[in-house]
Formats: C-alpha cells, sequence, structure tokens
C-alpha cells in the first residue's frame, strides 16, 4: 500500500469522528441537557445540533410530554381510625429539562413519596364516609400541593385522581349492609305512599260515586213527585170536571184500605173511624141502584112513600111498592158490606203478619 494513502485514510477518518461527534439530531419532543467538561451548557432542542467534540457530552435525554405514572397502593389512616388502601394516578409533565435533571435525583421517586405523604394528612382529616365521597376535594388538595413542590423541580403536576380506596372486608360487609337496609327502607316508604295514594284516590272516588248516587235519587224522586203531584192534580180536576158524588169516593176509598197494608215498614195499621160511613154510602149507592132498575113512577111514588111515612130518616130509603127488588137491593148492600168487612179483615191480617215478621213481639192492630 501507498504510504501516501495511510495518512489519508486515517485523516478521513478523523474528518468523520469529529462531524459524528459534532452533530447532534434531536428528535421531536425531546430535550438533550449538554455538558462541557462536565458543567451544564445548554438544553438542545429538536432539529440539528452542533456540539464541540471532546469537550461537550449529553449528560441527560428527557421527553417533555405528559405523562401518567401510576403508584402502589399505600395503607392510610382515616380520622375513625379505619386503615383503607388507596392508589392514586399522577399526570405530569417536564417543563425545565435543566431543572427536571439538576434540581432533584429522582423526580419520580420524590413525586411519589410527596404524594403519599400529602395523602396521609388529608385523609388523616377525613371520616371513611367522608373519604369516599370528598375525591374531587381530596383531588383539588393534592394537585396544589404536589404542583407548588414540584415547580422548582421543572415539572408541572397536571392532574391527580384517586384510582381506588379499598376499605378493610368487615367495613366492606356492614356497607353492604347499609347500603340494602337503605334499600329496603327505601322500598318500604314508596310502598307505603303507593298505598296511601290508592287508598285516598278510593276514597274519593268513593265519595264521588256516592254524591252522585245521592243527586240522581234526589232528581228521581223529584221527577217522581212531580209526577204524583200531576197524577193527583189531574184525578183532582177530573173528579171536580165529572162532578163525582160522594157515594163513588166512597167507594174509591174501600178500595185503596188493602194497600195500607202491603208496605214492609208497616207494624202496625189504624182503621179510621169514616169506614162506618163508607160503607154506608156504599150500601145506600147500592140501594139506589136497585131501585134505578124500577119504573120511573115506581119509582117516584116510592121516594114519595118513605118521604111522607119517615120524615126523619131521609137518606135511608124503604122500598114497599115491590118487596122483590127491595130484597134484592138489600141483599146486594148486605153483600157489598160483606165485602168490604172482609177487604178490612184481609188488610188488618196482613199488616199483623208484616209487623210480626219485622219486629217479634211488637206488632200492634188496632181498630175502630
Amino acid at each position: 500500500m501507498d504510504p501516501v494513502v495511510i495518512p489519508i485514510l486515517v485523516a478521513a477518518l478523523v474528518v468523520v469522528f469529529l462531524v459524528a461527534a459534532t452533530v447532534r439530531i434531536v428528535p421531536q419532543a425531546r430535550r438533550y441537557n449538554v455538558e462541557r467538561f462536565g458543567r451544564y451548557r445548554r438544553t438542545l432542542q429538536p432539529g440539528l445540533n452542533f456540539v464541540l467534540p471532546v469537550a461537550d457530552r449529553v449528560n441527560t435525554k428527557l421527553d417533555v410530554r405528559e405523562q401518567v405514572y401510576s403508584s402502589e397502593p399505600k395503607p392510610v389512616i382515616t380520622e375513625d381510625n379505619l386503615v383503607v388502601n388507596i392508589d392514586t394516578v399522577l399526570y405530569y409533565q417536564i417543563t425545565d429539562p435543566r431543572a427536571a435533571a439538576y434540581e432533584v435525583a429522582d423526580y419520580l421517586q420524590a413525586i411519589d413519596q410527596l404524594t403519599v405523604t400529602t395523602l396521609r394528612n388529608v385523609i388523616g382529616s377525613m371520616d371513611l364516609e367522608g373519604t369516599l365521597t370528598s375525591r374531587e376535594e381530596i383531588n383539588a388538595r393534592l394537585r396544589a400541593v404536589l404542583d407548588d413542590a414540584t415547580g422548582k423541580w421543572g415539572i408541572r403536576v397536571n392532574r391527580v385522581e384517586i384510582k381506588a380506596i379499598d376499605p378493610p372486608n368487615t367495613i366492606k360487609e356492614a356497607m353492604e349492609k347499609q347500603m340494602r337496609a337503605e334499600r329496603d327502607k327505601r322500598a318500604a316508604i314508596l310502598h307505603a305512599e303507593g298505598e296511601r295514594q290508592a287508598k285516598i284516590l278510593t276514597a274519593e272516588g268513593t265519595k264521588q260515586k256516592d254524591i252522585l248516587e245521592a243527586q240522581g235519587t234526589q232528581q228521581a224522586m223529584i221527577l217522581r213527585a212531580d209526577g204524583e203531584a200531576k197524577a193527583v192534580e189531574l184525578v183532582f180536576q177530573s173528579v171536580h170536571r165529572n162532578n163525582a158524588d160522594a157515594k163513588v169516593l166512597a167507594y174509591k176509598y174501600l178500595e185503596t184500605l188493602p194497600d195500607l197494608a202491603k208496605s214492609d215498614n208497616n207494624t202496625f195499621w189504624v182503621i179510621p173511624g169514616e169506614l162506618t160511613e163508607a160503607v154506608r154510602a156504599v150500601t145506600s149507592a147500592f140501594g139506589d141502584r136497585s131501585a134505578m132498575g124500577l119504573p120511573a113512577a115506581a119509582a117516584a111514588q116510592r121516594e114519595e112513600e118513605s118521604t111522607a111515612d119517615v120524615p126523619e130518616k131521609a137518606g135511608t130509603p124503604e122500598l114497599e111498592a115491590d118487596p122483590t127488588l127491595a130484597l134484592g137491593a138489600a141483599a146486594a148492600a148486605d153483600e157489598a158490606a160483606k165485602q168490604a168487612a172482609a177487604a178490612v179483615s184481609d188488610a188488618k191480617a196482613e199488616a199483623e203478619a208484616v209487623g210480626e215478621a219485622q219486629l217479634p213481639g211488637r206488632g200492634q192492630t188496632s181498630g175502630d
């Protein structure tokens, strides 16, 4: 080999080495701390950078992206002397590579120990229930303490989250029983409220039903009374218009006597004193009806003779002209009296039977 070529190759190798040692390419989201003769010189930014070979040396390479650090569960004692295991999740970001490299030896361990001590101080002032229900407050207090302490380390704590809180098994069983009792209590309350509402609605419905039935009964009674009043008025007008005499009215009076005992509420029945007058009027009516079958002359003669012979008994006609017709009229009058007496007896018997059936021992029958 030519002796000239060897020095050229050595010089080329030295140049390549010097270029490689001088040029530094930093990736995106990375920061390189450079030391010159063991002293911090500067921080290389992403891209192409040049350093002095042999004199400058890259000490630390840091990632400035937001990172996540999950700690192991740590035992913490609450205010009511219960031990719970709490593990946290930390979101942090390096903002000053020089401080992160030279202000603290291991920033992850420092952050972890600071989180544990701060968490014990915060949880120590709360009971178990407050610890379980105040995660947002705990997170905010942890973030404030960590952000203040890690600021001089060139690290910014963005978020601190409590991942899990594990109380002892006995506490878990007690909490489950308590929650079950609370659910049973709410279920019983809701069931009672439902029954109360149902009873209220049922009572309202019954009330409305009774009111409507009473109103319907009232209207029916009013209409029935109006109808009866109009019927009575029509009958009264018809009687006056046809000029009915006392004999017809007495006969209708006897027809209505059996109806007085048909009511279920009658316990006793009073026979009016006018019954004998009604029977006498009917008897006279049947006697006059028998007399209506005689010839006009005989009837006139009979009326004159009865008036002349017995002036004090003007209301009781006697038949002397024809004994056969007189006997027929008397028999008809007796038959009418018997029928009226039989109707009265039947009415009394029916009234007594109804009274004894409804109120035993208290039936009462009286008659005039």
